[in-house]
């Protein structure tokens, strides 16, 4: 069981689904193509766990008949499968952090609707969680992208690591399991903007990361241009760290005492040699003097706009697991 709270004193129980079933949540976005052959492969996989489960896909404001097939999915499969449709497009975290809302299960699987991560890797999750781990994190092993997104993906996760002080390995595979409790956190944090798996380590007591097939995308083409995924970057790095921000500090500080020991060599320079060009050299120093002390004003500023930004953010202050000799306890 678990506690929130955003404020010293003030607590708010988290509670658990009395009924252990597996939740899977598939976002979608315009997958006509791939739907008829993820539907009956991920039916498959769910039935041969023996568990109990429920599929709830989420239409992200697909314009093709992606919103057909899926109620015709839900119709041929009733208490088994949900679909959550969207208003609009409003992207793949945002509409699993809608179907977070909408899961019993105790487990939490998300995945991909391309087939580029097989659905009969799940019971590997699963098999995880059962043994205490309340965040599972993937990493595809023998990627079957293109060389440019393999090199980019390596640069965001380590360059994402260095910021966020978050050690994953892969940011960008989105099969994933997450158990209830850490699910209901992040449910509870209402954050505008997000990127999951962060979150999740952020909040996770026990996390481990394992290896996970990976396929080409069978049908159609993937959904996040450079742009979008440009956007995604921005997102993990500015919602996880304040980093970006504090180096306009220091970098202003040491341009400032740059331009001064420049001005200080000018005039040792103006004294021995005599002056050279009139004022030319002296304007370069103040100018470097001025640009160092605006930047680091614009660090200072950025300092208490991030604190004002996290405070703000409504992210719980602190968790708590367990009150020994609490009143739970008596």
């Amino acid at each position: 069981m678990l506690f929130i709270s955003n404020h010293p004193g003030r607590r708010r129980e988290i509670t658990m689904s009395e009924t252990c079933v597996l939740s899977v949540i598939v976002p979608v976005y315009n997958e006509e193509e791939s739907l008829p052959y993820l539907c009956p492969r991920l039916l498959k996989t769910l039935d041969g766990m023996h568990r109990p489960y429920e599929i709830i896909f989420v239409n992200d404001g697909s314009r093709d008949a992606s919103l057909k097939m899926l109620l015709d999915f839900h119709k041929a499969n009733p208490g088994k499968v949900r679909v959550v449709d969207f208003n609009g497009n409003f992207g793949q975290h945002m509409a699993i952090m809608a179907a977070f809302g909408e899961t019993d299960g105790e487990y939490v699987i998300t995945l991909d609707a391309d087939l580029q991560n097989p659905p009969e890797e799940i019971p590997k999750l699963v098999a995880k969680m059962v043994e205490g781990f309340d965040v599972v994190g993937t990493v595809r092993s023998k990627r079957k992208d293109s060389l440019f997104r393999k090199a980019a993906s390596r640069i965001v996760n380590r360059t994402t690591g260095l910021l966020t002080g978050m050690r994953l390995n892969d940011y960008g595979c989105m099969l994933r399991g997450y158990h209830r409790d850490v699910v209901d956190v992040m449910t509870a944090s209402d954050e505008v903007s997000t990127f999951i798996p962060a979150l999740a380590q952020l909040y996770a007591r026990r996390s481990v990361e394992i290896d996970v097939a990976h396929e080409e995308r069978a049908e159609g083409e993937s959904k996040y241009s450079l742009l979008r995924l440009v956007r995604l970057n921005f997102d993990l790095m500015t919602g996880f760290s304040l980093v970006p921000l504090q180096l306009f500090g220091p970098l202003g500080f040491v341009t400032a005492l740059l331009g001064v020991g420049f001005g200080a060599f000018l005039l040792v320079r103006r004294i021995v040699i005599g002056s050279e060009v009139e004022g030319v050299f002296t304007l370069f120093a103040l100018a470097f003097m001025v640009m160092g002390v605006i930047m680091a004003g614009v660090g200072m500023v950025g300092e208490y706009v991030g604190r004002i930004y996290q405070q703000v953010r409504g992210r719980p202050r602190f968790l708590v697991r367990r009150v020994h000799g609490g009143r739970e306890e008596r």
